[in-house]
């Protein structure tokens, strides 16, 4: 009886992810538990839509073909490489780390990874770390998975605003902007 009582609990999780908003969504029984902002796949490298399941699970996992290309000294010389690219010598190629991985299609998955506010991957979907850890401990092998949406365009397309919308927009006009100083006060004023 308990077995199938915990096999009943884990079919109902699942997740969702929306392109178009660049949200990922960990369901239980139907109902949203979390909900986290993501970086999908950018054109060239789009995140396959359809429905999946969670394939496979690897809290320390290393891309296998995409990462960066150091010299000698150890200073990066192409910060987004593919492994077959050419490596000067001495240098070497390092893989890009995709903790708390999990793999839902090919070679995509879900994992911690750096949000620029816009798609931005090779077709993974990027979360913040403390959201992939909550979505990796709460999914098994076997979660469904269901990407849906079109990917938005975004600053590689010559947006020049994020896909994510600031919250707090309240200064339009450049001259009340908080981020500019007013000129400094006249000499006979100091």
């Amino acid at each position: 009886m308990f077995f199938c009582a915990t096999i009943s609990l884990r079919a109902q999780t699942s997740v969702e992810i929306d392109l178009e908003r660049q949200m990922a969504y960990l369901l239980q029984n139907g109902r949203v538990a979390l909900a986290s902002p993501i970086s999908s796949g950018r054109y060239g490298h789009l995140t396959e839509r359809g429905s999946f399941k969670v394939l496979e699970k690897e809290r320390t996992h290393y891309s296998s073909m995409y990462g960066k290309i150091v010299d000698s000294r150890g200073n990066t010389i192409v910060a987004d490489a593919d492994a077959d690219m050419t490596v000067p010598l001495g240098g070497k190629f390092i893989p890009a780390p995709m903790h708390y991985f999990m793999r839902f299609a090919g070679a995509d998955g879900m994992h911690a990874g750096y949000l620029p506010g816009y798609p931005a991957s090779h077709g993974c979907v990027r979360m913040p770390q403390q959201y992939a850890i909550a979505f990796f401990n709460a999914v098994s092998v076997g979660t469904p998975v269901t990407v849906h949406g079109r990917t938005p365009p975004g600053r590689y397309l010559g947006r020049s605003e994020p896909t994510f919308p600031s919250t707090l927009v309240r200064f339009r006009d450049p001259r009340f902007d908080p981020r500019f100083r007013p000129p400094p006060p006249p000499w006979w004023w100091r």
